[in-house]
């Protein structure tokens, strides 16, 4: 159990509670985590929670929410500076894969999300996380259209719902192996045949 302080300003309560969450989600079915989990994971009270939280699906949303500005800035910086498309394409695969390694909670999060019938606050914020990440994606292939480095026929939209799609493959195979480590040795090869699929032919 991890020990937080009982008094902190709202805005590092609510960031806690968040950490509190995919810290569990690393190790349990998301959708088996209560509030009550929850509060005892942090040393509180159930009371204590819901000050800062109306509801569990507004925690749920404050999840997904983390998710996406922390995996995007990821992205972001370790493609920033580059300039082949090609090998910024490759940091932000790689950025990725680390971060799920760093996070395992996260990949269970999202999947348990994506898989409800209902439209919840969370499930809307996966969704717009993953527009928001294609977008990127499109914008380096288009990117390397431009500079030679990708062929010109390649469709877009396809290239880069295969590169996010890629990368959940791994990640729900090191998921079901019970390795999430596993994805860090297979990823560079992975990525490799992706880039070979995509890139101009010499």
């Amino acid at each position: 159990m991890q020990s937080h302080p009982k008094h902190l300003p709202a805005d590092e309560r609510r960031a806690v509670t968040v950490e509190a969450v995919i810290e569990l989600a690393g190790s349990q079915n998301p959708s088996e985590i209560t509030t009550s989990a929850i509060a005892k994971h942090m040393n509180l009270t159930q009371g204590a929670l819901f000050r800062h939280f109306p509801t569990k699906d507004a925690i749920w949303q404050s999840v997904m929410e983390w998710v996406a500005d922390h995996l995007l800035e990821r992205i972001d910086n370790a493609a920033g500076g580059i300039e082949s498309p090609l090998a910024a394409m490759r940091a932000m695969f790689m950025s990725h894969v680390e971060f799920v390694v760093e996070h395992p909670g996260v990949p269970r999060i999202m999947f348990g999300e994506l898989q409800r019938a209902e439209s919840t606050a969370a499930k809307r914020m996966a969704w717009t996380l993953i527009q928001r990440y294609a977008e990127r994606v499109r914008a380096r292939i288009e990117q390397g259209k431009a500079a030679g480095e990708i062929a010109p026929e390649v469709d877009t939209q396809a290239a880069a719902t295969l590169f996010i799609g890629t990368i959940q493959g791994l990640v729900m195979q090191s998921m079901l192996s019970g390795d999430i480590q596993r994805i860090r040795t297979e990823a560079p090869g992975v990525f490799a045949i992706y880039q070979r699929g995509v890139r101009s032919a010499p």
